[in-house]
């Protein structure tokens, strides 16, 4: 049915463990044949492709977790979208159609002008920039170039119709969601293999990814709009669009900073750290890093898939389910942090000799301490989810500020100080415990456990 946000169960959590674990699995599985096939410069020019498509997402500024807690928002019952906070209605509550069309609408407008003005910036001042690049390279600059235009077409598409992921979110869609990812993951890296052998170089990379997310695209369409919901909104009168956006502006922009202070938090230590620190030692901190985010994805995974649920506990004022969740959610999360420390621990340094990897991870005392810096950034990350659920975002100023912070401490311990790698580990891990790592767990405790 149509009226109501997804029942999400023990089913649909194992779908997203299993997604999440494909897409890496996947993602790893093509490192190796890119790196057999092409020459260094060419993969130097795929990361360039790689860290442009990041910073252009970045142009998303919040709002699509926005978006999709909106319309989680809208299938719960709402009858009007609120700047900071949310109306309460009762469990069966009927879908406002009329808001519905009417935030389609303002989501398909947001993303229109975004992607003509990512388009007007990547023809423009990112040719220039590629152009420059290209002349330092010795390969075949007309695949380069030719992968650098479907990079543009990709990335406007991509964003243009970035909206459909909201929409899969926000209704619960966590099983299907996680098929179409793991069927598009699949064709981009099987075609992608394909075309590599076949010799298109760099081409056969971005046009892989092109193919597999128009993939994703027309899938994820034809899962939302089914014939029923196409019916009631042919039926309906759209709100105005203008109103609609006017309300979930505010607090996409506090997501988006907070995101912003976020990439400073985890980002900026190796950006920085590599002007003070030996590539060696950045390298070590950098692959330790890359496995820590792949354990900190698999340990979100139950919070990410609830989180349909918890906007519509919040506009039920289903505290019961809140308190249910958090624990489990929590839960979750310390028991795949502890699990998994335990086995990177004892059986990390022998899976490197085992690739003949030729960079280490961070000697076992680093570990732990980052092992347990990570757990506390994303048990206050999930307590910070529960807020955002009730349409507030009070932490997007502390996190602006431990970003500050983090800039600032690493360049205390690494020049002065020289701590070393220590510096890069202690940073963004004394910046988040000063406040947010315990004030965020705290908030969410006392309001569901006042009475």
């Amino acid at each position: 049915m149509a009226e109501k946000v997804e029942h999400i169960g023990k089913r649909e959590i194992a779908w997203s463990y299993a997604g999440t674990a494909f897409m890496i699995g996947a993602g790893v599985l093509l490192l190796p044949f890119i790196l057999h096939k092409m020459p260094q410069e060419t993969v130097g020019i795929w990361n360039i492709f790689q860290t442009i498509t990041f910073l252009v997402l970045l142009l998303d500024f919040g709002f699509r977790p926005s978006f999709a807690r909106n319309i989680s928002y809208i299938f719960s019952g709402v009858t009007s979208l609120q700047k900071e906070g949310v109306l309460h209605t009762t469990a069966d509550a009927k879908v406002d159609y009329g808001l519905l069309k009417g935030t389609l609408t303002a989501m398909r407008r947001f993303y229109r002008w975004i992607a003509l003005a990512v388009f007007a910036l990547l023809a423009t001042a990112g040719t220039a920039y590629f152009y420059y690049i290209l002349q330092k390279y010795s390969g075949d600059r007309q695949d380069a170039f030719i992968a650098w235009l479907l990079l543009i077409a990709i990335n406007c598409y991509n964003l243009y119709t970035f909206y459909y992921d909201a929409l899969l979110t926000g209704k619960g869609y966590v099983k299907r969601n996680q098929q179409i990812n793991m069927l598009g993951q699949a064709i981009y890296i099987g075609l992608a293999i394909g075309l590599i052998y076949a010799g298109l170089g760099l081409t056969a990379i971005v046009a892989s990814q092109l193919v597999a997310t128009i993939i994703r695209r027309v899938l994820t369409y034809r899962v939302f709009f089914t014939p029923e919901l196409k019916a009631h909104l042919r039926e309906a009168e759209p709100n105005e669009p203008k109103e609609i956006l006017s309300a979930i502006t505010p607090n996409a922009i506090k997501i988006g900073l907070t995101q912003l202070g976020g990439f400073l938090v985890n980002k900026s230590a190796i950006l920085i750290g590599s002007a003070f620190l030996t590539l060696e030692e950045v390298a070590c901190y950098g692959i330790t890093m890359q496995v820590m985010d792949i354990l900190a994805r698999c340990a979100t995974v139950y919070y990410q898939s609830y989180m349909p649920k918890l906007a519509q506990c919040r506009v039920e004022n289903d505290l019961v389910g809140l308190k249910r969740y958090y624990l489990q959610c929590t839960g979750s999360l310390w028991l795949v942090y502890l699990l998994g420390g335990v086995v990177w621990i004892f059986l990390g340094d022998w899976a490197l000799q085992l690739i003949s990897s030729q960079t280490p991870f961070v000697p076992i005392a680093m570990l732990c301490v980052m092992l347990v810096i990570s757990t506390l950034e994303h048990n206050h990350s999930v307590s910070a989810g529960f807020i955002m659920a009730d349409n507030k975002i009070p932490f997007f100023i502390p996190s602006l500020l431990s970003g500050a912070a983090t800039v600032l401490l690493l360049w205390i311990f690494l020049s002065p100080l020289q701590m070393g790698i220590w510096g890069l580990i202690l940073a963004p891990g004394l910046a988040q415990l000063a406040y947010q790592n315990w004030k965020w767990p705290s908030v969410v405790i006392k309001e569901l456990w006042r009475k």
